[in-house]
């Protein structure tokens, strides 16, 4: 191992987005006075960075199990929840400790205002992932009736209404958000359009581009589950090749550098600065 020497050095502007940091420090005081919280979901989509708040004593549970929790403290976490959710903790007596993201709970605002003003007129479409948490919390703003696609092949073949609301869980990649608005103007129908992807995830991917390309390698570091890691490590591989991902330093595998290789190491916004701090230690080593 000797004779490498690579550089290695982690990007400043990745790492955990605001919402992200704001969730799990209210975790993180909240189990330092009480040692015990309930946390409907991954409270970040990030295995080790779970592991790490299970071991301070949060407890990961699914709306199933939450069906039979009374008076107890459940953690929201930054993706939001349906109203439903809300309901189900008053019937329970349960307190909820909300830390839905501030962007995340403007653009359910926007959706259900949407829906509730122009209803069958112009049908809510929401450009997210089918499953996903915060897509589901969207859903539930419109009672169910929202129209969700992940590309825009779902609606090939489909009678679509002649004016539709188009809006984007706020992970998605910006430049397909526009492709699909353009694509639905082209088909003829009339878009009321909200661009509601988050700044800061927007603004990371114009970072990424810039940033890989500095280096003669480059290693992604974000949990499996993460959809603005997918988003993301699909702009560092477009922009620079020789890019790898991994949901954690043992991962990272010496075969895939060379000596005095230049190498960047960045993440997604659920990527806390330890893990890829841990990948930049296992570099260094060889």
């Amino acid at each position: 191992m000797s004779e490498y020497k690579l550089n290695a050095s982690i990007d400043d502007n990745s790492g955990f987005c605001f919402g992200v940091v704001y969730a799990i420090q209210m975790a993180e005081d909240y189990l330092a006075e009480h040692g015990k919280l309930y946390c409907l979901g991954d409270i970040v989509h990030n295995d080790e960075e779970v592991e790490r708040l299970t071991k301070k004593g949060l407890i990961t549970i699914d709306h199933e199990m939450l069906k039979d929790l009374h008076d107890v403290r459940v953690l929201i976490r930054a993706h939001g929840e349906p109203p439903s959710t809300y309901k189900m903790a008053l019937e329970n007596n349960i307190e909820l400790v909300d830390a839905s993201c501030p962007v995340v709970l403007k653009l359910q605002h926007r959706v259900k205002e949407s829906y509730d003003q122009t209803g069958a007129e112009a049908p809510v479409y929401i450009f997210g992932k089918h499953g996903h948490p915060e897509v589901k919390a969207l859903i539930g703003q419109t009672r169910g009736d929202a129209v969700v696609f992940q590309d825009i092949s779902e609606l090939d073949g489909k009678v679509l209404p002649k004016r539709i609301t188009l809006f984007s869980q706020t992970t998605k990649d910006t430049a397909r958000f526009y492709n699909v608005k353009q694509e639905l103007i082209n088909r003829g129908i009339e878009i009321d359009f909200n661009d509601t992807i988050c700044r800061q995830v927007s603004n990371r991917d114009v970072q990424l581009r810039d940033y890989v390309k500095n280096f003669d390698k480059i290693v992604f570091v974000s949990g499996t589950k993460s959809s603005n890691g997918k988003v993301l490590y699909d702009v560092c591989k477009r922009n620079n090749p020789n890019s790898w991902f991994v949901s954690s330093a043992s991962e990272v595998k010496q075969e895939w550098f060379s000596p005095n290789d230049k190498v960047g190491i960045c993440g997604a916004t659920s990527t806390p600065l330890w893990q890829m701090e841990e990948v930049k230690a296992v570099l260094e080593a060889y």
